[in-house]
């Protein structure tokens, strides 16, 4: 598309958008009594307009029922987790089965790496991005810790190349391929938080099985963000967050998905709980863990309902407007008129202002454009928090700005780039 830096240009576009509709089902934060920009779904998506609606019925359930509601009303508890499935299913590309509701994203990491992560001999090692989020390196030097191993030794983490930003994919596979004989698991991020780089995750998948290794994926920032298709690409086990572009509440229900391949696995180990028991027998109370079918069989604890509710007044909304595809098709057309129009502001001011460390091609990135600035970095961002433009910061020098196809325009696109404008001439660059 011919993009131009305009706001009747802007205008135009949101006419046409098709999803335009969806911003009136959040819940936006003000700035001096109007909307803000808001950009931070990368980090916390907005509050759907329903939420409140999906919490109340269940605490009046609560309310009404009591502990009967486990069993009865509208939305028994005892599956509610149930409902949530087959859009997310969707969203992950799986089968209804092979995902579950469940815990937070690093106890759930924890969780799967208990039955996936099985050192053995010369086998031990991982290779995971260097730079991963800083969760999930405490997660695998405490995992390799644990069954003996010295981290150092065991984990290997890829960087860029000198003077590159982002993994060359095939580096990734190489350093796979060159690690076969001691490899145990290969565990990347679906999108890397920093840079935003979306990850080959299927050839990534492809080549750690032909060396022997087990496949596992963080999809905190790729988990309805990108599409992805965890069941065909083979992928092993994978978990994500929801409160970021799933929009299901600070600190909301995390989810895992365990390929149907594994299900009749006996060797796996796993940490068992009396929810993770099958169903239809769990209330016998009997001794001896017996697994639930599928990814529920992973489950630990009773899930929180307030929690879910959350979750699904989001995951309803993803359904309304089409699933995935469609968000991404919006997606793709809304971060490139954003780089467009940051491209634009470096041409205006004769210089490259905004260096732009996510990749370029559509296919290789999601929402998020992470900005690397010139100069006076922490007094651009200080500049578009104090003029309503919300996103956020990572040391040492780069902005992370995230446009959300279902409640961000691209007006609001427009706006920060002449917020960011403004902001260059602000601080004398």
């Amino acid at each position: 598309m011919d993009y131009q830096n305009t706001l009747a240009f802007a205008a135009q576009l949101d006419e046409q958008d098709s999803l335009k509709g969806f911003r009136d089902k959040f819940l936006i934060p003000q700035h001096n009594g109007e909307d803000a920009i808001y950009l931070c779904g990368n980090s916390l998506g907005l509050q759907p307009l329903s939420a409140q609606q999906y919490i109340a019925a269940q605490l009046s359930a609560w309310q009404q029922l009591g502990v009967e509601g486990w069993f009865n009303g509208g939305d028994p508890w005892i599956a509610y987790h149930k409902q949530l499935a087959g859009t997310l299913s969707a969203i992950v590309g799986a089968r209804e089965d092979e995902v579950t509701v469940m815990n937070s994203l690093t106890v759930n990491l924890h969780l799967l790496m208990v039955s996936f992560y099985k050192p053995k001999d010369k086998r031990y090692k991982i290779i995971m991005e260097g730079g991963a989020f800083p969760s999930d390196q405490y997660a695998l030097k405490s995992q390799v810790k644990f069954h003996g191993y010295d981290p150092k030794d065991a984990i290997i983490e890829i960087f860029p190349r000198n003077g590159e930003d982002i993994l060359r994919t095939e580096d990734i596979l190489e350093i796979i391929n060159s690690n076969s004989d001691e490899l145990a698991l290969v565990l990347f991020s679906g999108i890397n938080y920093y840079t935003g780089q979306f990850f080959d995750i299927e050839a990534i998948t492809k080549v750690a099985h032909k060396a022997g290794a087990i496949a596992g994926f963080d999809l905190a920032h790729a988990a309805g963000n990108v599409p992805v298709k965890l069941h065909d690409w083979d992928v092993d086990f994978a978990c994500w967050c929801s409160y970021k572009y799933m929009n299901s509440g600070p600190g909301g229900i995390s989810g895992i998905f365990v390929h149907e391949k594994h299900f009749e696995d006996e060797t796996l180990n796993r940490f068992a709980g009396w929810w993770g028991y099958r169903q239809d027998k769990r209330f016998f109370m009997a001794p001896g863990f017996q697994a639930a079918q599928g990814a529920d069989g992973w489950q630990v604890s009773t899930p929180p309902i307030m929690l879910m509710a959350l979750h699904k007044a989001s995951l309803d909304i993803f359904e309304q407007a089409g699933g995935i595809g469609a968000l991404r098709t919006k997606s793709e057309l809304l971060t490139g008129y954003f780089e467009f129009v940051l491209n634009e502001i470096n041409n205006s001011f004769g210089k490259e202002i905004f260096r732009i460390i996510t990749p370029k091609n559509k296919h290789d990135r999601g929402c998020q454009l992470s900005i690397v600035c010139s100069e006076k970095a922490r007094e651009i961002f200080d500049y578009l928090t104090a003029n309503g433009v919300i996103g956020d910061w990572r040391e040492p020098n780069v902005i992370r700005l995230s446009p959300v196809p279902l409640y961000n325009s691209f007006k609001d696109v427009f706006i920060a780039g002449s917020i960011l404008t403004s902001a260059v001439k602000e601080v004398g660059l």
